[in-house]
Order: structure tokens, then sequence, then C-alpha cells
């Protein structure tokens, strides 16, 4: 869903924040009010779960690499331990795809400092209800990506368009919308058939990719994924690949 540079934040709840700042109308200020790291301070640590803020069926590893969901197909929201740069890759690889559901892996960014996030009070999903409930971004990846073995990465420039990359394939552009000027930390959801993920080290993975690398993402051509519609079996609910309120197969 797209936000206005004026829209407050005061819609967050009480209980996914354990304290609030007053929300400044100035969209400069906008996200400092949730956030505590400056853009120009950011770690260049590897990625990892945050430990805390994590779904109620989230299970890490003693290393925080690996997400496991462990039962039902919602629950499964976790974020990244520290801000990630626009442009910097998100790179995760897919350890078990569980068939019986409709949909899997989301991927996206948030202004929510996950410091700041209490694991009782997240939504069991992250589209639509963190996004309804946060500053928030996310897609769904299209139908046929992340599956068992997949590499994905995902990354947001400086335009604020959310970008996704499966294995050496083309990229696909999930949104053009993201709220850039403030800290933006890495958020996934481990949804329906994506059961398990491992956070990989994109400084020393890096596969050749299907098309040479170039300074601007702008210079590549697009792929628009949030516009491709999934088809489903008619005994499934059909979900488009932007964000609508998850609906399960019976089992």
């Amino acid at each position: 869903m797209t936000r206005g540079p004026a829209e407050s934040f005061g819609n967050l709840s009480t209980d996914l924040l354990q304290t609030q700042a007053p929300v400044s109308e100035d969209p400069r200020l906008m996200g400092a009010q949730i956030c505590c790291q400056a853009d120009g301070e950011m770690p260049r640590e590897a990625l990892r779960f945050h430990a805390e803020a994590v779904g109620a069926q989230v299970r890490l590893d003693a290393q925080r690499s690996t997400a496991r969901r462990r039962a039902t197909f919602r629950d499964g929201i976790v974020f990244s331990q520290r801000p990630v740069r626009p442009g910097e890759r998100v790179e995760l690889r897919v350890l078990c795809h569980e068939c019986g559901w409709v949909g899997g892996l989301r991927v996206g960014f948030t202004r929510l400092d996950p410091e700041r996030v209490t694991a009782s009070g997240l939504p069991p999903f992250v589209c639509p209800d963190l996004e309804q409930q946060s500053p928030t971004w996310a897609a769904m990846l299209p139908d046929g990506c992340g599956l068992t073995g997949d590499v994905v990465r995902f990354w947001v420039n400086r335009l604020g368009r959310l970008f996704a990359q499966v294995n050496a394939g083309p990229r696909l552009l999930l949104r053009k919308d993201v709220l850039m000027g403030a800290p933006l930390w890495a958020v996934m959801d481990v949804y329906g058939t994506t059961k398990a993920i491992e956070l990989l080290d994109s400084t020393v993975s890096a596969p050749t990719p299907a098309m040479p690398w170039v300074l601007s993402d702008e210079a590549l051509p697009e792929f628009k994924a949030h516009r491709v519609r999934i088809s489903h079996p008619p005994s499934l609910p059909s979900e488009k690949a932007g964000c609508t309120r998850p609906s399960p197969p019976p089992r």
C-alpha cells in the first residue's frame, strides 16, 4: 500500500512497540521517530536475523542465520539485525519448501527498529498486517520462485524501488513506493510454502548473474513481478503477487 510522505505513523500498535516517540509532521524526520541508527553509521557486519523480534512460530539457529517455521502457515515474520543500505543485496537460500499451502516467501523493508519490537506484538502476516500497522513495504515472490535450494536476493534502490532476483535470473521489480530518507531494516515472512530460509553473506557468495552488473538499477530492464497474477487449482483460493490477506487451503 502506498503511503504519502505526510502520513502519520500513529496507528502503530502499543503492543508492537515498547515505546513510541511523538510523531513529527515533518516528512524529513519521519522514521527517525522509530529508529535509532543514522544511515551513515550502519555497520558492515554480515546480516543476521534479529534475535528477539521473530514471529510466534519462528525458531532461529545459534548463529541466527537460519529461520524455520515450526507449524501452520503463518507467524513467520523475521527482521535483519541491522539496517540495510540502499542498493545492498539481502541474500538468502530457501532451505525447505512445503506443499499444501497457497503463496510463499514475502520480502521487503521496514522503518521499524526490531530492537523496539516485542515478539508478542507481531501480527501473523507481513502482508497486509504489518504494512497496515507500520511503515513497511513488502511483496510476495512470483509463482514458481522460492523453491528448495533457490537463492533469492532483494534490495531497494535510492528511488524507493524494491527489486528481487532468484538464482541467476532477471531482476524483478516488486514495488516502486518504498519511502526513503531513514534507515530501513530487511523484513521477511517465512510464509506458506516457504518453511525455512538461511541468510547468506553476500560479500563472500557472489554467483555470476545472468546479465552484467551496472552502476545504476535504472539501466537494466524491469520485469514487473507485482503485475503477475498467480493461478492455482480451482479448489484453492487465488492470490496476487501484491499484499493481500492470506487464505490457506484446507489441509
